[in-house]
């Protein structure tokens, strides 16, 4: 892979994450609710379902994703659902987490990091167009002449380079933004706020098309 090839795919794939989507919505949740470890194990968790990804991608499996409809409508029901669900659990838990949190100070809630990781994974996973999106991207860059895993090596550093910095400045302009309200307010907004997010997002994908 050339450097102005490199350059292009940097600049297509950092175009496209600076798109907030369900990934980009769970860092900045996590970041404000729990800190900065949390966003951290966020991020992580994207980038390792990012890997996967790209060795489907590598195998062919995006493509057959697109020649079997039924497979495909099967992650989305999956995917979708998920995301209601987490939209479903956030509405739910925001009466009782701010009830909580004027308890006992506005504390910050804890969570178990494979519970964290878990979840993450799930949103990453959640989306099939995702996986689609990469195969039609990732093709485009490779240099048939040259070695092909070290190119996909390459623009998987370059993903997690992106997404991680991406990530964490949104986690840091709502930590900023967040500051100007109270916690249990905002807290409870940002919350509702999500939770109709994430099932706007989840509804879109149960009603979209095929790939």
């Amino acid at each position: 892979m050339s450097l102005d090839t490199w350059m292009l795919f940097l600049l297509a794939y950092l175009l496209a994450t600076l798109t907030p989507g369900p990934n980009v919505l769970l860092v900045i949740k996590n970041g404000l609710q729990l800190g900065w470890r949390s966003a951290l194990l966020t991020i992580g968790a994207n980038l390792f379902c990012q890997a996967i990804f790209i060795c489907l991608v590598a195998m062919g499996v995006g493509a057959l994703l697109q020649t079997l409809p039924p497979l495909f409508l099967a992650l989305k029901l999956a995917g979708g659902g998920y995301l209601i669900y987490l939209g479903y659990k956030a509405l739910r838990a925001t009466d009782a987490g701010s009830q909580e949190a004027q308890r006992v100070g506005a504390s910050l809630p804890s969570r178990n990091k494979g519970s964290l990781l878990r979840e993450a994974f799930l949103v990453s996973a959640s989306n099939p167009k995702t996986i689609i999106f990469l195969c039609a991207l990732l093709p485009q860059f490779l240099d048939h002449q040259s070695p092909l895993p070290i190119q996909f090596l390459t623009m998987y550093l370059t993903i997690c380079v992106i997404v991680s910095l991406v990530h964490l400045c949104y986690v840091a302009l709502a930590r900023r933004a967040g500051s100007y309200f109270k916690p249990v307010r905002g807290q409870r907004l940002f919350s509702r706020i999500t939770g109709g997010i994430f099932i706007s997002l989840g509804g879109a994908i149960l009603l979209s098309g095929r790939p």
